[in-house]
């Protein structure tokens, strides 16, 4: 993307004024997405993004920059204007720069562009029927398709000098119920570091009539009541809990401050001792992961929770420094326009020995979640509150009807401690992460599980 001779003129020029290390990241993205409502489209969006970003640390300072003109003369002036941020007396620090072949974990059968635009429309147009068709009730279908393909180069002052190419896709299909002037929504997102193969091999009319099936059970569904009982979370993205509620406050970039519940707890008992959890951004194409993280460390399983007791955190190069430990290959950003800090990849709970039946059989009264919806959590505090997209009431340990409005609310702390059951069917969620380097994708993941007690939020 740039000359090696370049990028070492924007190295020795970045580390002029005394900075101790300063890092590259330059970046070729190509997007492609579609929106589809009912069978017709709505919406093609094309782009291409191509940009720099430039870095240097001082000790516990940190600098950023960054610009999509790739002039020599403006690279080297852009660069001089970051490097007047740091004040010091410039170091002697000699660049060995030698490329890195790192092996991509996300093999890729299809490269999304060598397929048409019709193909892909086509693939929409087969969700929505599906969805539509599912019940007269459905009003409506929303079907959105994306991929990405996107290309880095990471240089840093250490001798880090490495590439990656990444390629994702994700469809997303909402179906909406409608009767006696109410509405319900369901909604599936699957998605995967993969290539185009990944949609030739998804049942794509059986998630589209799960989407509907949702919306049609929430619409004939009563309220659920309140209280402070036992809950059942679905595997899958029932882990988006975990995700939020506690991986937050595991990220470096809060602990590292004292702005975590599990600040200065290393070592010490969290959660039950049936949960055990980490981030592993190395499973072959699985959503969140990462073949290197986006200061060039490579990606690593990292043990978080084992046996209840924390064993580790999530941590990039500057949070790092902060907390004088290494990178655990948890640096991301969402483009070059976005400094990184410490992010989740693939972030799950590990499975237990409970089968799902004997987790419901042994419930006598509860409510079970099977598909979670959106939420908010305060990483500080570990407060948080989430929506339920599908729920059922448990008597006697048997699933019974359907109850919808369900919101729970705690905190991340409490509820690791009160996880009682931990199934042995573990699965994986796909979303979208927002944080100060931007907004990522990353999986959550759990087996089933049971919580003693929480807060439910309904109507009495």
């Amino acid at each position: 993307m740039l000359s090696k001779s370049l990028i070492e003129k924007i190295l020795n020029e970045a580390l002029s004024t005394g900075g101790d290390f300063a890092e590259i990241f330059i970046e070729k993205k190509n997007n492609n997405s579609f929106f589809m409502i009912d069978g017709k489209l709505e919406s093609t969006v094309s782009g291409r993004d191509f940009g720099i970003g430039i870095r240097i640390f001082k000790g516990l300072f940190s600098v950023y920059g960054f610009t999509n003109d790739m002039e020599e003369e403006n690279l080297l002036k852009t660069t001089k204007k970051i490097a007047q941020a740091v004040k010091g007396t410039k170091e002697d620090i000699t660049l060995n720069l030698i490329k890195q072949d790192i092996e991509n974990i996300n093999k890729i059968q299809i490269f999304p562009e060598t397929v048409s635009k019709n193909e892909k429309i086509d693939l929409m147009k087969i969700a929505c029927n599906s969805a539509k068709n599912y019940d007269s009730i459905i009003s409506q279908v929303r079907v959105s398709y994306a991929d990405v393909k996107q290309n880095i180069l990471i240089v840093n002052s250490e001798g880090r000098f490495v590439t990656d190419e990444r390629v994702r896709g994700r469809i997303s299909i909402e179906s909406i119920a409608e009767a006696n002037g109410e509405m319900q929504t369901g909604r599936i997102s699957p998605g995967a570091s993969s290539g185009f193969e990944f949609f030739k091999n998804l049942d794509i009319e059986n998630i589209s009539c799960e989407s509907s099936r949702i919306a049609k059970t929430m619409l004939n569904a009563s309220y659920c009541p309140s209280g402070k009982i036992p809950v059942i979370l679905d595997n899958g993205f029932g882990g988006v809990i975990f995700h939020e509620a506690c991986g937050h406050s595991l990220e470096a970039s809060s602990v590292s401050k004292g702005n975590s519940i599990f600040a200065n707890k290393m070592g010490k008992l969290i959660a039950n001792p049936l949960v055990s959890a980490v981030d592993d951004g190395t499973i072959p194409n699985e959503w969140g992961s990462i073949t290197i993280d986006d200061e060039g460390t490579p990606s690593q399983r990292n043990l978080l929770i084992e046996n209840g007791i924390l064993k580790g955190y999530m941590i990039d190069k500057l949070n790092g420094r902060r907390m004088n430990k290494k990178s655990t290959g948890s640096g991301r950003r969402e483009s070059y326009k976005y400094a990184p800090t410490s992010r989740m990849t693939n972030t799950f709970i590990l499975p237990g020995k409970s089968s799902f039946n004997d987790i419901i059989r042994n419930t006598e009264k509860g409510i079970y979640a099977k598909y979670m919806g959106g939420g908010s959590v305060n990483p500080t505090t570990g407060d948080f509150n989430f929506a339920v997209m599908e729920g059922y009431i448990i008597e006697n340990g048997e699933i019974k009807e359907p109850v919808r409005g369900a919101t729970l609310i705690g905190n991340g702390g409490e509820v690791l401690k009160k996880i009682d059951m931990v199934g042995n069917n573990l699965s994986y969620g796909q979303g979208m992460c927002g944080a100060s380097s931007g907004s990522i994708p990353t999986n959550v993941g759990q087996p089933t599980i049971r919580i003693s007690e929480i807060t439910v939020g309904g109507r009495k």
